[in-house]
């Protein structure tokens, strides 16, 4: 029997919580031997049922461990180019949920102190991993429908996050858009050259008052001359809606929302079907045990993964042009 990947996981709230499950219920060949948080304490017993043997308040004991070859990040933004710094100088392989950063020193020292090391550096952009882009991804790679010439992607979440959330976010277009960015260069396979940006606060006064928007539509230009328009609301009444449509020069593909049955009951009253999948923990969870799998796969079999750190990087740029963009109402190209 091969000897297991020993991993070590640094962040267990919600996101890293999930991960975590994942895992270990989906791959064998992978331990997950210490988890590190602030909030240890509180995370032994639910440690002890998944057979983790070690709970840690610092992260770095996970670093001195030499069993433990790759680290998955899940911790809070601020804290990720620290940990990536320091992880990629003990020789660990890294995955790190998005955003790298919000501050572009912060990325690019992170980024530079992984090249330099020689490990691999996986974002957490798990979106690329649905079965309905990838498949989206496939035909356009394929050619079937020719050069792209248009992109609309819609995502618009079920409920606004918690104020308190929103105002450690980064906002909406580095919070929420950023997986519409990144979606938008995966599916173009082209960098965004120009971004602009509409926004309003309609749904909560309070996100307002936070300094945020909770719905926006921005409007791209892309390197290979396609245009794209990306529209996000915090609130959609009827659940989680996550569409994309690709226009190109032999045709078109889009992506309906991922519902729980597609049983329709036509009737006197109309014609029912279910709403879309509620949020993202039941709309992308094959997405997120599929990026996982990737990134394992890339450390057992050496290959590079297949989300970037400059994959990581680009999203950012087009953040701050659209934060840009909304600020001085005009389009902003993108500096590199």
């Amino acid at each position: 029997m091969k000897e297991k990947l020993k991993v070590g996981i640094i962040g267990a709230g919600r996101i890293g919580r999930m991960h975590v499950e994942n895992i270990v219920s989906n791959f064998r060949s992978v331990e997950v031997k210490a988890v590190a948080d602030i909030f240890a304490d509180k995370l032994v017993d639910w440690a002890r049922e998944l057979d983790i043997k070690h709970v840690y308040k610092d992260y770095r004991k996970i670093l001195e461990d030499p069993e433990i070859k790759a680290l998955l990040i899940f911790s809070s933004t601020d804290t990720h180019a620290q940990i990536i710094i320091e992880s990629a100088e003990a020789g660990k392989d890294i995955f790190c949920e998005k955003p790298i950063d919000f501050d572009l020193n912060k990325i690019h020292q992170a980024l530079d102190a992984v090249e330099k090391a020689g490990v691999k550096f996986q974002v957490g952009f798990n979106r690329r991993f649905d079965h309905n882009f990838k498949k989206v991804r496939d035909m356009i790679q394929e050619g079937k429908i020719g050069d792209v010439h248009i992109v609309k992607i819609t995502s618009r979440d079920p409920e606004p996050p918690p104020i308190e959330y929103v105002k450690s976010s980064g906002g909406l277009f580095f919070d929420m858009m950023i997986h519409d960015f990144d979606m938008a260069r995966y599916l173009t396979n082209s960098e965004v050259t120009e971004v602009y940006a509409s926004a309003a606060v309609l749904v909560d006064p309070a996100i307002g008052e936070a300094g945020d928007v909770d719905t926006a539509i921005v409007t791209l230009k892309f390197a290979n001359g396609a245009l794209g328009v990306i529209d996000n609301s915090r609130k959609a009444v009827y659940g989680y809606d996550q569409r994309v449509e690709v226009f190109g020069s032999k045709g078109c593909i889009t992506v309906s929302n991922d519902v729980p049955t597609t049983a329709v009951l036509s009737c006197v009253e109309g014609v029912i079907s279910d709403k879309p999948k509620y949020f993202f923990p039941e709309r992308y969870k094959d997405a997120y045990i599929e990026e996982l799998k990737a990134f394992f796969d890339c450390i057992i079999n050496d290959t590079e993964p297949p989300v970037t750190g400059r994959d990581g990087l680009e999203p950012i740029l087009i953040g701050m042009a659209a934060n840009k963009s909304l600020a001085e109402g005009r389009p902003v190209k993108i500096e590199r």
